[in-house]
């Protein structure tokens, strides 16, 4: 079967092309922006690339179209789907269709977290000899694609709230029906969907609508928005989570041994387990932690092994991945598009790495950040950096006005600062620059380069300085 997919670039719709070649299909794809490491990947597995949406990429015409959530109407490739009457549908329900069904699904729900949550838990199956199947929205440094079928019958995915397609306003996850399913954490994201948190919290009770009698809902003891979800209904186990003494009597919990994560005491009940000491930080790390051995110890792998699994996790690319240490400036890629993300990343640095110098460079690139929903809280949630950058790329008034009035004492120059353009951005970093000095670049995009152009200008200037 010949199958085209609209949107093949996106890190969900990637991996179903690298699934259907796997399967036996031929694949091919367009998007409007064909850019590294998806498209690096798609080409490695034969699987033809079209820039732009035309209506001439449907020659030949393909059995099935796979139509991403980023199509809407009015795309020319769409509109002639629809003209010519070609089968399509959307990627959740062929992925529920041809790969899902009849398989143990291990899904990794919430805000925040998915990914990375979803590359743990990944990774304990691994080294436990299960051979999983997996799809995760991002590329694990342990594997070397984004998604694949395995052998066994449990498959680990990383199931997305967001909508399936332009036809089909279901959330993603309500397609794939898990027997083990995580709910890492709810909170109020995709303005550009939902209208409320209500609205998203009725979407997570319909994907717990999904979950069997006789499979596992995990999720964090304390997590007002998961209550009221689980609240309109729950017919399936629950096992909780939790750090220290924040719950009375969660399933699973972990001491922290060290304050930045990077080591923690797992306890199941009140029993010790074992002591995990990776190469992670952040409370939400932890927390991540703290869900994937759980969700593995519910089809079998015992909580030591787990541990020690995750003792040898490599991450996840742009999940404050370490590009380069210059000369005693260390350059961080991180995937946080959410004040919450933000504030728990630079906690984790910050406990790591004491008093050095923090800057924060930040572009507000999702839909929801663009709109300027969670304003309120943007300027406080990089609190622990001793200076931001916010990179307006889109020129959205509402920042500009934001951080202009960000500082009213008398730090020269302000804590928060503002640029429009990838060259100024990179000026105002090289210029706050101090060694030792931490720079976490963030951004849900590919945000410009900036990362390698800062890396080559902090190197020009490391030679200089030398």
């Amino acid at each position: 079967m010949h199958i085209h997919i609209l949107g093949i670039c996106g890190t969900f719709m990637g991996s179903l092309a690298v699934l259907a070649r796997e399967l036996g299909h031929t694949v091919t794809g367009s998007d409007q922006g064909v850019y590294p490491p998806m498209s690096t990947q798609l080409e490695a597995q034969g699987i033809a690339l079209m820039e732009g949406y035309r209506a001439e990429n449907l020659s030949p015409t393909p059995d099935l179209v796979l139509i991403g959530n980023a199509m809407s109407r009015g795309n020319p490739e769409v509109e002639a789907v629809l003209n010519r009457n070609l089968d399509y549908m959307s990627g959740p329900e062929w992925l529920a269709r041809e790969v899902l069904r009849h398989r143990w699904v291990l899904a990794v729900a919430g805000t925040h977290g998915k990914t990375t949550t979803t590359a743990m838990l990944l990774w304990i199956l691994e080294q436990s000899g299960f051979d999983p199947g997996y799809l995760v929205g991002g590329v694990p440094q342990d594997f070397p694609v984004s998604a694949r079928l395995g052998t066994s019958d449990f498959f680990v995915i990383e199931a997305a709230e967001y909508d399936s397609a332009f036809f089909d306003k279901r959330s993603k996850f309500v397609h794939y029906r898990p027997h083990t399913c995580i709910l890492n954490n709810l909170e109020f994201d995709h303005a550009d969907i939902f209208e409320n948190v209500e609205a998203i919290e009725r979407q997570f009770h319909h994907l717990v609508r999904t979950v069997p009698a006789n499979g596992a809902i995990i999720r964090p003891a304390v997590d007002p928005h998961l209550d009221r979800a689980l609240e309109l209904g729950c017919w399936s186990p629950v096992q909780t989570t939790a750090i220290g003494s924040e719950a009375d009597t969660p399933k699973w919990r972990a001491e922290l041994l060290k304050d930045d994560g990077s080591s923690f005491m797992l306890l199941h009940g009140e029993q010790p387990i074992a002591a995990v000491n990776w190469n992670m930080t952040g409370l939400h790390n932890v927390r991540n932690a703290l869900s994937a051995i759980a969700a593995a110890r519910h089809v079998g792998v015992t909580p030591d092994h787990a541990v020690a699994a995750l003792n040898r996790f490599g991450g996840v690319k742009r999940r404050m991945e370490l590009l380069a240490d210059v000369s005693g400036v260390r350059v961080y890629d991180d995937f946080a598009h959410h004040p919450t993300a933000i504030e728990t990343t630079l906690e984790g640095l910050r406990n790591q790495v004491g008093d050095e110098r923090i800057i924060a460079l930040i572009e507000p690139r999702s839909n929801t950040m663009q709109q300027g929903v969670h304003r309120d809280r943007l300027l406080d949630s990089a609190g622990l950096a001793d200076r931001v950058i916010w990179a307006n790329i889109s020129r959205a008034e509402w920042l500009s006005e934001l951080v202009s009035g960000a500082d009213s004492g008398d730090s020269t120059p302000p804590r928060h600062q503002v640029a429009a353009d990838i060259e100024g951005l990179v000026e105002l970093v090289l210029a706050e620059v101090s060694r030792p000095c931490h720079v976490v670049v963030m951004s849900n995009g590919g945000f410009g380069g900036i990362h390698q152009k800062l890396i080559s200008r902090l190197e020009e200037k490391s030679g200089h300085d030398g």
